[in-house]
Order: C-alpha cells, then structure tokens, then sequence
C-alpha cells in the first residue's frame, strides 16, 4: 500500500467515525512489513511517502493516558406534559464523548459539546448535553423504558456511563383506595386507609387535618405506615376533624374524598342510650310531621271534591290497552291539528292484563271502550289521577256503577296555572323513530328507542303509590340542539332527553346510553363526563368517572359499547370524553358505504362513503337520510379505530377501469378535518366520489375506495356491483339482533319477579360479618366502582338488582345472577329462583 493510499484510507475513515483517536495501518516495503498505530491527523499532516522508505520499528512515546472517567453522568429523568428533558455528562481525559440512546449512536449535530481543561492534572475535559422529547420516548416499542448512556474516548480505550432512563410523567385521577369517615371513643385507635392513584414517578403522600399537613416527628399520636395509612394511636377529642389525603408527584396534586372522624367521650352503654333516645325523637317527630301532612292532603282532597283511592294495582293489572283524550270543550288548551305533539299532554296510553266494564248505549264519544270484568265490581269510587309537568287529570269512576248503564270514565283536565312550564316542552317534539312514551304507575316499566341503542328503565316503586305519569324518552336531533362538547372534549354518545323532568322518583331510574369510546386499552386512556341541560340550555357537569364523591347525584356503569345511568333527576343528559395522557384516546367509527338506486339512467354514477360514530343511533340516522335521497347501502359498515392525534381522515379511489369510466376528481384524495369528526359537532360526514361512464350499455364497476386516518388505522372498499341491477334492502341494524318493544309497563317488563327481587333483597341487604353481603354481589357482578353509592340507598340489593336489569334487557337470563349468588354460597336463594324463576 503505498503511502498517499493510507492518507486517503485514513481521510475516509476520519469522516466517519470522527470520535477514532487512532488507526492502525498496515505498510509495505521491500523487506517486509510493519503495523503501527497512527493518529488521522499525523496521517493527513505527513508528506507522500515513497515505496523504498520503511517505518522504523519505533516512535518516542508519551506518557501512557489513562482511560476516561465519567465526573458527571447522566440521571434518570421524567418528561413532564410536552417538556424534554435535558440529559448531560461530562469525562475527563475524553477526546470525544458521545451519547447512545436504546443501542443506537444519537446525531453528532444534536449534541451541544464543551471542552475545557482540569486545572490540577492538565487533562481535557468534555462535557455534552443532548435533548430528550415526547415524541421520541413514545415512538420506542417494546417492553424496556427509554434509556440513554455516555461513551467516551481516550488513546487508552473506552468508557460507558450508567444508562439514564427516560419516562412520561403522569398520575391517574382516581385514587384506589380513599379514606372514609367514622365515628370512635376516646382513647381508641383509628386507622385512615389511603391508596394513592397510579402514577410516574409514583406518588408521595400527605395526610392533611382541616386543610393542615400532618406531621408525625411533631405529633407522635400520628402515624404514617409505608402503604401511606393513617394511624391514630389514641383518639382525642382534638382529633375531631376533616382527614384528607393528598397524593402528588412532578405532574400533579390529587386529593382525596374529605374523611370526618368524629371522637366522642361517652361510654358504650351511655352511647347507645343516648343515641336511642335521638333515633326515638327523631321517629316522634316525622310520626307528627306525617299526621300533619295526611290532615292536610284530606282537606286539600276535599277541596277538589273528591277522594282519591290507591288504585295502581288495580291499573297496572287490569287495564286493557287503550286511548283516552280530554273532551274539547273541557280543555282551555286544545292543540293545534298541524301542531306537534306536546311532550306533556295528558293522553296517554294504559298497557296491562285486561281490565273493563260493558259500554252503555247512550255512551258519550269520550268514554273509554272496556271489555266485560267483575274486576271493579267491588270498587266503590276510582279516581285515578295522572300528572305531568304541566296539567292535572283524572279518570272518575261514579259510586253508582249498575244504574250508570256502563257510563264509566269521564275525563277532566285541570289546568295548573300561575306554574312555568318546562323549558324542554317548548323545545323537543317526537321525531319518527327517535321518540317513546308510556304511561306508568307504581309497577314501573320500561322505554326503548328501537335499534337505537336507547333505553330507560323505571323499576317498581319509582312512581310514587297512586300516581301516573307519561314517561318520554326523545333522541335530541344534532341539528336541533346544542352539543354538550367544548374544548378539546368530544361528544361519545347521543344527547337524550327523558322525562316528565322534576318529577319525585323514589328509587332511581336506569338510563341505557350507547357510546363509540374505544375502552379496550390496559390503561385508561378516557377522561369521561357525563353532562346534563339546564332550563336555560346551557350544559353542567353532573360527574366525572373515577371522581365520584358521596355528593354525587348518579352512578355510571361503563361498558365496551354503553353505559348505564342510575339518576333521580330526569332532564337531557349526553356523554363527553376526552384523552388522559399519557396515550391519546380513540374513538370507534363506522364508514359506510352508499350509491344511487338502480337502475341508473344517467352516466353520472356517485359513490358516497360516510363517517359516523359507531353507535346503532348514528347508523339508523343515515340509513334514514340515504333512503330519503334513494341511495342503497352497498356493503356491511366497516369499522375504524380514530386517534386523537389531529390526523385527518383520507379518503381516495384505485383500480378504476379507465376503458369505461372516468373520475371527476381532480386531486388524488380528498381529506375529512380531523376536528370536524373528533369534535362530532358536524354530523353526518361524508365524501362523494364523482364518476362517468363511457356509455349506458356499461354496467359494471369494480374499483377500490381506501379510508384511513393519516398516519393511522384505515379500510379498504372492495367494489364490484352492476348499476342496472336492483339490489335487495340491506339493513345492518335489522342484522344485530333483535328488536326489543318500543314500551312495556307492569311486571312484564322485568325478567326477575318480585318476589324473588324481594328474597333476594331482603337476604343481602343486611351487613354481613363475613363480607357476603350486597357488596359481594356487586363485585360478583362487576359493579364495585363505587360503592359508596349503592351504601346510601334504603336498599342497596334492590339498585344492583335494577342495574343488572337494565344492563342485561336484550340476553336477561338469570343464569349470570344465579352464578353469582351461587360463588356467594346463598343457596336459599338458589332454590327460589329455582322454583319460581326460570333459571
């Protein structure tokens, strides 16, 4: 090799690997050959060497250098919200430094190196910074943490720093465990649970008494345990006060439930005497209270000139099916023959076994026509009084039944005046489809929106004893009202409204919801509220999933596709969500694909693709619309997982055959906003592809239409159908199952009997020393999120009961109830529903 060879070999390998203090080169002579290690700069500096001049055999060396030592090396770091986070070290003696990040070498330009010299030893020393983002950490897959390390060189070798590991920072909302109040004597010992919510870095503790931070090297009756409990190792009456448990890290600051301990100085017995006599006057008092308001219900009876007798049994169990509407001249409202219906007229319909007196001759037009029954025989007088939000009537049975000739029923609607009627009946009107009501009473019922989705649950004695009200269920049309959605949250479910709104529910109802969340994730990546309208229409937060507290006015029991809502306040109600760091949340969509109904006159041929939510409302919604342009569905709805990751969504069209048609498109694809569709305020989305055949005589089309997310999960269409030929109805929805009644009132619209509901209730509703009580039930059945709720209820099985109702209305066998009950050992009840159910 001669020498301009080396100098130009060692060039190369110079700009290369820049951090290469030394070659080692191979040269060749007449003799023999030599190996010596030079450095790249001695090679460029040195003048051409010829084939007769040799290397001597060796060079005057300098004193030995040793091999780098880290002063500085990098540390473990946490990148907090969208921050990077700045890794550093420094080595001395170093000729180069350089970082190495999950095995591969980080750009030199993204280094920020500094050279120095030590001023006792003489050495260089480099120092190097490098910069961490967001986005690199979460590009890494696989099952190891992000990590970075230092390498530096010296003509001695090489050294490697530690590796640094590069996390997200988070810390979940939710705390897994949260202190819960309590009541304790003197002197005894109490312990505060806390389990903090999951984060990174994990958590640190406070215990926080009335808004003070507990300090246990202060106070040494307090303790702290390493699993962050509070221990209270003699009560004082001092100790009475709100504990509240604070958990932090570099992102954030939770706090807890607010716990009350209250510390009493009585003993035992005198505890229970006095609390006795409390719960004995407290019982004196509403006794008074009770006279007081039957006195005075009798004389406001009185006042209207007539009795009212309990009479739901007898409706709910005798009524035959049948309309009932007041006399015109009676009614100082009529409505208007092209008017819309007013949510809270007081018609309504009676749903039961049969129930009926004979019909006179001389009956007036009005009269109710009932069949033959000695049911009402033994009835004296009815009235049956029926309310809503804004009028009051009542159904009069006359004392004189065999002299009336079968006039039984006569109708009259009392207007409520000086009352503000309800802000929603001006607003909402029945839409086909979109809208149910019913009449209920004291056994309950159920309304269902079919292939919808929607669904609403009045379980037995919600309705108060001898009232009946017309119960509405109404999908709000997207054009017709406003979103509950702001900000960067998104709108999961259809906004439903539901009433008469105000009216006095005993238990509470269960509102069915269909959502598109993808929740299928191991982590929660949804920060879910579910809102509900003012009067004013403006929308208020009602509750956070995860942050429920004991104020909190419903129960939300999620599902992969709905969620179930125990309230006690009727009104509109709507899902929102949005994403919770540190992975962005998905939604799940449909795309679903429509052309013109054949046969097609025209060359024009246009192929519509449309973006919904993947709810049974969303589809029905455009089947509906594409009908009433007479379009046809050509396939099954495809899904599509959406990210939130501000992606548009692309849509484009392949495969063509160019000999007969021809696109109209101009650009290669067209492009849905990414905001239009995560923010849901624009429904329903589409895209139109625009195509011409050659002539009529061709008929067939093949082609694909390609929709992805850019950057995300997509579909693909494969097309191939001939435009002349009628395709059969298609309907999806019609596919998925089958379609429950729009309205069922009475026992029949439940599949577990009262009497077995009432065993079962009265089995569980005790507390039990060993835990197989109604809260065994409740994890049986996957609802212990929050138990606390279902604790402040009279009776906490009869809730669980009426969820599990509303959760399993389309497959409710009692076969995954009586599995639960039977892993909580309660065979007693077992054989109940053995005998009377059918299990």
């Amino acid at each position: 090799m001669l020498a301009t060879d080396v100098r130009l070999t060692a060039e190369k390998l110079a700009t290369k690997w820049p951090f290469l203090p030394f070659l080692s080169v191979r040269m060749r002579s007449r003799d023999g050959s030599q190996r010596v290690r030079v450095p790249p700069a001695d090679l460029f500096e040195s003048s051409d060497y010829s084939e007769a001049e040799v290397l001597p055999d060796s060079f005057p060396s300098a004193p030995a250098e040793p091999l780098p030592e880290f002063l500085l090396e990098p540390e473990d770091a946490f990148i907090v919200k969208n921050r990077p986070v700045q890794l550093r070290c420094r080595a001395s003696p170093a000729t180069q430094i350089y970082f190495k990040c999950n095995g591969e070498w980080v750009n030199q330009n993204d280094h920020v190196t500094r050279e120095s010299l030590d001023q006792i030893t003489g050495l260089v020393v480099r120092e190097v910074d490098i910069s961490v983002s967001r986005t690199q950490v979460e590009e890494l897959f696989g099952l190891e943490d992000y990590w970075c390390q230092c390498v530096a060189w010296s003509s001695a070798g090489t050294t490697k720093s530690n590796r640094a590991y590069v996390r997200i920072a988070y810390l979940r909302k939710n705390f897994e465990q949260e202190p819960l109040g309590r009541e304790v004597r003197l002197e005894q010992e109490v312990l505060l649970q806390c389990r903090p919510p999951e984060g990174m870095p994990a958590a640190e503790v406070d215990w926080l008494k009335n808004e003070d931070v507990i300090d246990p090297s202060q106070d040494s009756n307090f303790l702290i345990t390493i699993d962050h409990d509070l221990i209270i190792k003699q009560a004082r009456l001092s100790d009475t006060a709100n504990y509240t448990c604070v958990a932090r890290n570099v992102v954030a600051r939770r706090r807890s439930s607010t716990a009350t301990l209250i510390v009493y100085a009585l003993a035992p017995g005198m505890s229970v005497a006095v609390y006795a006599g409390l719960v004995g006057a407290l019982l004196l008092c509403v006794i008074l209270v009770l006279c007081v308001g039957v006195l005075a219900y009798r004389r406001r009876c009185r006042h209207l000139h007539g009795d009212i007798t309990d009479s739901s049994s007898a409706l709910t169990a005798a009524f035959h099916p049948g309309n009932y509407k007041p006399p015109r001249q009676d009614n100082p409202h009529p409505l208007h023959p092209s008017a819309p219906p007013d949510l809270t007229a007081t018609a309504g319909t009676f749903r039961g076994p049969l129930f009926s007196l004979q019909q006179g001759v001389n009956d007036s037009p009005h009269k109710i026509p009932m069949t033959t029954s000695p049911l009402l025989d033994p009835l004296p007088s009815l009235k049956i009084k029926v309310y809503n939000a804004s009028t009051l009537s009542s159904l009069e049975l006359p004392a004189d039944m065999g002299s009336c000739d079968g006039e039984i029923l006569s109708l009259k609607s009392v207007s409520t005046m000086g009352r503000e009627r309800d802000y929603h009946s001006h607003t909402l009107s029945r839409e086909p489809g979109l809208s149910t009501s019913a009449t209920m009473g004291n056994l309950g019922g159920r309304l269902t929106i079919p292939n919808t989705g929607v669904s609403l649950l009045v379980p037995p004695g919600t309705i108060p004893q001898g009232k009946f009200y017309e119960m509405y269920l109404i999908i709000n049309k997207w054009d017709k009202t406003t979103l509950p959605s702001e900000g960067s949250q998104t709108v999961l479910s259809p906004v439903v409204s539901c009433g008469p709104s105000g009216m006095l529910l005993n238990r509470p109802v269960v509102l069915t919801l269909p959502h598109c969340a993808q929740l299928d994730t191991p982590t929660p990546d949804w920060t879910l509220t579910l809102k509900t309208q003012t009067h004013q229409g403006a929308w208020e937060e009602v509750l956070t999933v995860g942050e429920e507290t004991l104020s909190s006015p419903c129960y939300l029991q999620l599902e992969e596709e709905c969620c179930h809502v125990l309230m006690e306040q009727l009104g509109t109600y709507g899902l929102v969500g949005q994403s919770c760091p540190p992975q962005p949340a998905c939604k799940r969509l449909q795309l679903a694909l429509f052309a013109p109904r054949a046969p097609c006159l025209s060359l024009d041929y246009s192929l519509r693709v449309y973006c919904i939510h993947d709810t049974p409302h969303a589809l029905k919604e455009v089947l509906d619309l594409e009908r009433s342009l007479g379009g046809v569905l050509l396939d099954d709805p495809k899904p599509l997982i959406f990210k939130d990751s501000y992606h548009n969504l692309r849509l484009s069209i392949h495969d063509i055959p160019h000999t007969h048609w021809r696109s109209k498109l101009l650009a290669k694809y067209q492009e849905i906003p990414f905001y239009h569709i995560w923010s849901g305020s624009q429904r329903p989305l589409h895209c139109t592809f625009s195509l011409e055949r050659g002539s009529l005589a061709v008929s067939q089309i093949a082609c694909k239409i390609c929709v992805r997310q850019v950057e995300g999960e997509g579909q693909i269409f494969q097309l191939h159908t001939d435009i002349q030929e009628t395709l059969p109805p298609h309907s999806p929805l019609l596919s998925g199952g089958t379609c429950l009644p729009s309205s069922q009132v009475g026992p029949f619209a439940f599949r577990l009997p009262d009497s077995i509901r009432q065993k079962i209730c009265a089995s569980l509703d005790a507390p039990s020393a060993r835990g197989c009580d109604w809260r065994l039930l409740a994890r049986s059945l996957g609802f212990d999120r929050y138990l606390n709720y279902f604790a402040t209820k009279p009776s906490p099985t009869g809730v669980l009961l009426d969820l599990w109702e509303a959760c399993h209305q389309a497959d409710a066998d009692l076969v995954s109830l009586a599995t639960a009950l039977e892993e909580m050992g309660k065979s007693e009840v077992l054989v109940v529903m053995t005998t009377d159910g059918d299990c």
